[in-house]
C-alpha cells in the first residue's frame, strides 16, 4: 500500500463520533443537568424555607422582646410610691389615692376630669382587653382593622429619662408630663399636668423633675402598611401630642408576622401570710419590731390568679397585678406551597385558634390560613416596679 493511500485511510477512520456515541453523550448529559437542576431546585426550596422559618422566629422573637421591654417599665413614676403600695405609710392610704376605676384603654386628654382619674392612671400600670374596647374602636379610637382573637394591652408608666436626656425628647408645650414631689410642705404628692409643674424637690426650693407620660396601647393589625398587603402586625399606639390633639395617636407598625397576642395576669391577691390585701387599713405587721412581713399587704408574688380579661379586668384585679404572661403567635411572611396547616393554638387560658383547615373540634374559632407555616412564643414577665414595692427584707 502506499504511502498516500494509509494517510488518507487513518484520516478516514479518525473523523468525529459515531450516531451511537453522540446519543450515549447526550443522555449522559441531559441526566447530569437534571440532577443539576434537581440540586438546585431543592436547595433554593430549603433556603426558602429557612428563610421562611428564621422571619418567623424573628418576628416572634422580637415581638416578645418588644413588649416585655415595656412591661418591665410599667409602674414606674420617678421617686413616687402610691400610697396603698407604700409599706412606710404610718396611717391607712387615703380613700381618695386609692384606684377605684378602670381608665379608658385608649386616652384623650381631657382637663376636667383629669385630675380625678390620675389616681386610677398611677396605681393601675397594665390593663387587657380580649376584645378591642369601645373607646378605642373605629368610632372612637386609634384601633383600627384590629385581627380577631387577639388581645389589647395596655402599659403606663413614667418615662425613664427626662426630656432632652439620652433617648427622650426635648421638653414641648402641651405633652402630658409627671412630677412627683419630694417636699413634705407641697399641696400633693404628684401631679400629671401640660403646664407649669410646680412641685419641689428634696430641698423645698428646686423644681421636681418631671417625665413624659407613657401610655401605649398594643395590638394586632390585619395590615402592615395598607390593607392591601395582608401581613398582621403588631402596633402600638402612643399617647402624646399631635396635631393640637393630646391622646392616643395613630398605631405605628412594629413587629410584621404576628398574627395574635394574648396576656394573663398574675394577681397578688395575698400577703406572705395568706391573708388577703386590705387598702383600707394601715399596715399590720406580723413582726411590728423586724418589720419583714405586712400581713395586709401583697408580697409581689401572684397567688395562683391568672387574670384574663375579657371586656376588662376589675380595678381590684388590676391594682395587684405583679406579673403578665404574654403569649405571641408568629406567622411566616410567605405561603409555603402545599403546606396545609392542621395545627390548633392555645395561647394560655383563651378560646383556642388554628387554621380553615383543621378539623379540632375544640377550636374556638378558625381564622388562620392555612398555607402558613406558624409557631407560639411566650414569656413571664416581672412588673418589677409594681412588685418590688411589696417586697421587705427577709
Amino acid at each position: 500500500m502506499r504511502t498516500g493511500d494509509t494517510d488518507a485511510l487513518a484520516r478516514t477512520r479518525s473523523h468525529g463520533f459515531s450516531l451511537v456515541e453522540l446519543m450515549v453523550s447526550i443522555a449522559l448529559g441531559l441526566v447530569l443537568l437534571s440532577s443539576l437542576v434537581a440540586l438546585f431546585v431543592d436547595t433554593s426550596r430549603t433556603s426558602r424555607e429557612m428563610a421562611r422559618a428564621s422571619s418567623m422566629i424573628e418576628s416572634g422573637r422580637f415581638a416578645i422582646q418588644v413588649l416585655e421591654n415595656d412591661l418591665i417599665h410599667a409602674g414606674f413614676w420617678g421617686t413616687h410610691v402610691p400610697a396603698f403600695d407604700d409599706l412606710t405609710l404610718k396611717s391607712a392610704p387615703d380613700p381618695a389615692q386609692t384606684p377605684d376605676a378602670v381608665l379608658p384603654a385608649c386616652l384623650t386628654y381631657d382637663e376636667t376630669t383629669w385630675a380625678g382619674q390620675q389616681k386610677n392612671l398611677v396605681g393601675i400600670a397594665v390593663q387587657a382587653y380580649g376584645t378591642v374596647p369601645a373607646e378605642c374602636g373605629p368610632a372612637a379610637g386609634p384601633v383600627l382593622n384590629a385581627r380577631a382573637d387577639s388581645d389589647v394591652l395596655v402599659v403606663r408608666h413614667a418615662e425613664t429619662c427626662k426630656p432632652g436626656e439620652g433617648n427622650c425628647a426635648a421638653d414641648a408645650a402641651g405633652e402630658m408630663y409627671f412630677q412627683a414631689s419630694r417636699c413634705a410642705s407641697d399641696p400633693a404628692a404628684y401631679t400629671l399636668a401640660t403646664g407649669a409643674l410646680t412641685l419641689r424637690a428634696k430641698d423645698c426650693a428646686t423644681v421636681a423633675e418631671k417625665r413624659r407620660l407613657v401610655s401605649n396601647v398594643y395590638y394586632v393589625r390585619s395590615y402592615s402598611v395598607s390593607p392591601a398587603d395582608g401581613v398582621p402586625t403588631l402596633v402600638r399606639s402612643p399617647f402624646g401630642l399631635k396635631g393640637g390633639v393630646l391622646g392616643n395617636q395613630a398605631p405605628d407598625a412594629l413587629v410584621e408576622g404576628v398574627e395574635a397576642i394574648r396576656v394573663e395576669l398574675g394577681i397578688d391577691s395575698l400577703s406572705e401570710t395568706g391573708a388577703p390585701v386590705d387598702y383600707s387599713a394601715a399596715v399590720l405587721w406580723q413582726d411590728p419590731d423586724g418589720k419583714t412581713i405586712a400581713v395586709n399587704r401583697g408580697d409581689g408574688v401572684p397567688d395562683g390568679e391568672w387574670a384574663r380579661c375579657g371586656a376588662g379586668c376589675a380595678p381590684g384585679q388590676l391594682v395587684n397585678a405583679t406579673v403578665a404572661r404574654i403569649y405571641v403567635l408568629a406567622r411566616a411572611r410567605e405561603r409555603t406551597p402545599g403546606h396545609r396547616d392542621l395545627k390548633t393554638y392555645q395561647l394560655g387560658s383563651a378560646p383556642s385558634v388554628c387554621s380553615t383547615a383543621s378539623v379540632d373540634v375544640a377550636c374556638a374559632s378558625r381564622t388562620l390560613d392555612p398555607e402558613y407555616k406558624r409557631h407560639v412564643f411566650s414569656a413571664t414577665v416581672r412588673l418589677v416596679n409594681v412588685a418590688g414595692r411589696r417586697e421587705t427584707p427577709s
